[in-house]
């Protein structure tokens, strides 16, 4: 997961938050919850020169949903 935060442009930051509320409204598991968190990596590795993982979008959506 990026340790550093990662400027997003505003479009992009409200796509990963409606992209967000739809990976838990889909159950946060499952083959729907996956094509979510698939397409945030796709869109995020676009804007993050380091390594991310299907997982880190994953774990990125708990860690705001626990803070929201």
């Amino acid at each position: 997961m990026p340790s550093k935060p990662v400027e997003l442009p505003t479009a992009v930051a409200k796509a990963f938050i409606k992209d967000m509320r739809a990976f838990f409204a889909a159950g946060g598991t499952g083959v729907k919850a996956d094509g979510i968190a698939a397409r945030q990596l796709h869109v995020l590795k676009e804007h993050y020169s380091g390594k991310l993982k299907l997982t880190d979008v994953r774990e990125m959506f708990l860690r705001m949903r626990r803070q929201a």
